[in-house]
């Protein structure tokens, strides 16, 4: 059934008509990510590159992050941000998505004064659907959400992800 709700959203899933260089590290929006699977490991390198080299500078959580390359890719490949809501049960583990949603270079100015957030925040982007912080509300949140979609009789996808010992 999940492989299957999978495969529907990729083929109902609407790309923009931007084109997309995995030399290029900076992906302004979801539908950039590269569909082949070379390109999304070139992709996956190049972040993870990036993240050790922000957080060598200015300090941060690394590990967290590095442990979700992939997956974040993955779910930016399948689910269509803003419409569909990403819930980071561990905010701090969200520095991927916020590169992958145009805020590379913001991410220069982590941990610094007017910085962008370590963790997910509304006032920063509207792929950010809920500012969290370390854990423990991505569940309730999610089914909130989820019941308030059911209510307004919309159609989006609501995920909760729970990482880095959340529970």
């Amino acid at each position: 059934l999940y492989r299957s709700a999978i495969s529907d959203k990729l083929r109902s899933r609407k790309r923009c008509s931007a084109s997309f260089s995995v030399n290029v590290p900076v992906v302004a929006c979801c539908a950039h990510i590269p569909p082949a699977a070379e390109e999304k490991k070139k992709l996956a390198e190049e972040i993870r590159k990036y993240i050790i080299d922000i957080v060598s500078e200015n300090g941060g959580h690394l590990a967290s992050n590095l442990g979700v390359v992939e997956l974040t890719i993955a779910l930016h490949s399948v689910f269509d941000l803003p419409k569909d809501k990403i819930i980071w049960d561990v905010g701090h583990q969200t520095y991927v998505h916020k590169i992958i949603t145009g805020r590379r270079e913001k991410l220069k100015t982590l941990r610094q004064l007017d910085g962008i957030a370590g963790f997910p925040k509304i006032k920063e982007s509207k792929t950010d659907c809920f500012d969290t912080g370390h854990s423990s509300t991505s569940i309730s949140v999610a089914l909130g959400m989820a019941r308030a979609r059911d209510i307004e009789k919309e159609n989006n996808s609501v995920l909760a992800v729970i990482g880095d010992g959340a529970l």
